[in-house]
């Protein structure tokens, strides 16, 4: 590829770089930066997620995401995605 050198000046994962050094799609499926799916909110996630909010926002001296992260079934969501979740409600 007589252009690669301006792909080295951005910033690259270590997927990116792997797959300009072996050749574009080599990744596999899965692998990667693509392999961070997140799972979609069901309708049922959504209204737990509403009654965890109004259980925990009143009480005091306590994290409200911490007590919701804490109290939500699997799958596991992160700090942001629930946070991000409360908003778009």
């Amino acid at each position: 590829n007589k252009k690669a050198f301006v792909e080295l000046l951005f910033w690259k994962s270590p997927a990116a770089i792997r797959e300009m050094t072996e050749g574009y799609g080599s990744l596999r499926e899965g692998e990667g930066a693509g392999r961070t799916r997140v799972t979609p909110w069901t309708p049922q996630d959504e209204q737990e997620l509403r009654e965890l909010y109004w259980k925990y926002k009143e009480v005091e001296g306590e994290d409200v995401i911490a007590a919701i992260l804490a109290h939500l079934p699997a799958p596991r969501r992160t700090r942001r995605q629930v946070v991000k979740q409360l908003v778009r409600l």
